[in-house]
Order: structure tokens, then sequence, then C-alpha cells
């Protein structure tokens, strides 16, 4: 599923349904001492992720390594690979690339089911929540509360290794278009506009990223997969979804979140 949204240099690996239960057998000892404690869900999960991010790097022509997360919980890849891990409930994706192709790579994945009450409010602005309310009236069959956050979950993990600081919900603020029916049902487009100082890509200083979204089994899928390489007629901002001009670029350092 996650392919649709994704460009021809990320390799993506996913499977869907419960993970094997003696998924665990087959962690490294350097994964298996970050999950020791861990309940058999947990450590089932973790292992059945990774399990799909080592086929990931195998298509890729990279060999077996243990994918240890760091402190914030991002996988370390091995040099010259960008990557992304994601999973929930009945699903489980790895999506990796050269790093020569793509400078970062966020996926996320949730359930197309409404979040929790309250938690709206803590991820996002106010004009967020009142474009997806219009977008709910138009397109009921999408939980677009859960689609907003999967995309937050997908601006922090591209954001992260560009930065290696936090960003915090509201620094971010999200838009969405629907493709064509006829064209590709069930999915669309979002753009992100940063609202702290960005990541400095292939020299230019980024306002914002553009990612895809998917809407399928009963999934919520989201990705942004950031180029190596700005091209030199891309503008350094992104479109405020608001409708008003973009924010001009600022020459500081990215801020901590």
């Amino acid at each position: 599923m996650i392919e649709r949204i994704l460009p021809a240099e990320a390799v993506a690996e996913e499977s869907l349904g419960s993970p094997p239960a003696p998924a665990g057998d087959f962690l490294h000892p350097e994964e298996a001492a970050v999950v020791a404690r861990a309940v058999p869900k947990r450590k089932e999960e973790f292992a059945a992720v990774r399990a799909c991010a080592r086929t990931a790097l195998g298509r890729l022509g990279f060999p077996p390594v243990p994918l240890v997360p760091n402190r914030r919980g991002a996988p370390q890849w091995p040099s010259g690979v960008v990557g992304s891990m994601t999973h929930c409930d009945g699903y489980r994706a790895a999506v990796v690339a050269r790093s020569g192709a793509l400078a970062s790579i966020g996926i996320d994945a949730e359930p197309n089911g409404p979040l929790p009450d309250g938690v709206l409010d803590v991820v996002s602005l106010p004009g967020e929540r009142a474009r997806i309310r219009s977008l709910a009236a138009l397109r009921p069959g999408v939980h677009w509360d859960r689609l907003l956050f999967s995309a937050k979950e997908s601006v922090f993990k591209t954001w992260y290794p560009l930065t290696g600081q936090e960003l915090d919900f509201e620094e971010a603020e999200l838009a969405f278009e629907e493709a064509e029916p006829d064209v590709d049902p069930g999915a669309g487009t979002f753009s992100a506009r940063l609202l702290v100082p960005g990541p400095v890509v292939g020299g230019v200083r980024l306002g914002g990223f553009t990612g895809r979204w998917a809407v399928g089994s009963g999934f919520v899928l989201t990705a942004i997969a950031l180029p190596a390489a700005v091209p030199a007629s891309a503008p350094a901002t992104v479109p405020d979804p608001r409708g008003e001009p973009p924010a001009p670029v600022s020459g500081s350092a990215a801020s901590p979140a």
C-alpha cells in the first residue's frame, strides 16, 4: 500500500495482520537488549518492523545489521542510508533509500479511526481544525483528525534526522489536498509549513515539506520523501495554507522544539 505514495528512489517493505509470535527470536543482541523488559506485544512489533527494514535494506544491497533506536526512538541506519519505520495494530512498514538520492524520509501509519477525545486539541492548530472539519463534511469516510496526526508524525520523522532537534506539534501547520478520484482515489498530498527556521538541504533553507497520503484497508498512511538535492529554482518556503504570503526565509539555525 505504502509504495503508492513514495517515489521510485525509495524501497518499501510492509506487512499486515498480526506479527509472528516468535518474531523476537530474530532480533540482534543489541536490539534484544532494548526491549528486554518490554511486554510480548511490544517485542513482537519491534522485531516485525525491523524484519521489514532488513528486507528493504537487502533490496537496496545492504547486509542485515542491528537497527538500534537512539534516545528519541529513531532507528540508526547504516552509513549511506536514510529511512523510516512505522507500526500500529495490524500494520508495519519500513522505507529506505540511499542518502545520495533522498535527504530524509518520514512515514507513519495509523488506524483509520477517530483520535481519542482531547488529542486533536493538543496536536493541532486552530486553522488546521477548521480545515479538517470542512474536509470531513466532504469525505466522511476519512478520519481527518487521525490523518492530520499521522502527517505530523511524518513531518517529525523527516525533520529530526536533519536537525537532531525536537519539533512540537504546533511548530508545523498542515494543509491537505485530495487527488482526482479517477487518478488515485483515497489519496492526496499535504504541505507542512514550518513555523520555526527549517533545515538546510542542498544549500537551501527549507520552509516546509510536502508529502502524500493514502487511505485503505482500514489505515491512513502518510509519507514525506525529501530529495537530497533541492532544485535551484525551488522556493525556500512552502505556501501558507491559510492563503497568506510565505514567511521570509530565516538565516538562523533551527531552534530547538
